[in-house]
Parts: structure tokens; C-alpha cells; sequence
């Protein structure tokens, strides 16, 4: 079980899609931040769990 407050992601889609957004947000500097974590969300299919540490640290 997870702590409340860490930061930490625990699934292993979670980490694929932020080594995923980390190399967009490289490749695409002018794309918006928001666009990037929608498309990791499907992309990735994430639980609404997972989303919301996305939008939560990463937004």
C-alpha cells in the first residue's frame, strides 16, 4: 500500500508513461504540458488513480 504524500509512482504503465511524457516534453517544447499527460493517460491506459498523480505533480 502506498503512503499518503509520496511522490513516488508504484505502477510499472505509471513509469513507462513518465519516461514517455519526460521524452515529449523534450522532443516537443512547445506542445502544452496538459495535451502531453492526456495522451500518456490513454496512451498508457492509466487508472483515475494514476491520472490524478499525473495532474497532481505534473500539470
Amino acid at each position: 500500500m502506498a503512503k499518503t504524500g509520496n511522490i513516488q509512482p508504484t505502477g510499472d504503465k505509471l513509469k513507462k508513461a513518465l519516461r514517455w511524457i519526460s521524452e515529449a516534453t523534450q522532443e516537443g517544447p512547445d506542445q502544452k504540458r496538459e495535451d502531453i499527460l492526456r495522451e500518456a493517460e490513454t496512451r498508457f491506459d492509466l487508472s483515475p488513480a494514476e491520472c490524478e498523480f499525473l495532474d497532481n505533480n505534473f500539470s
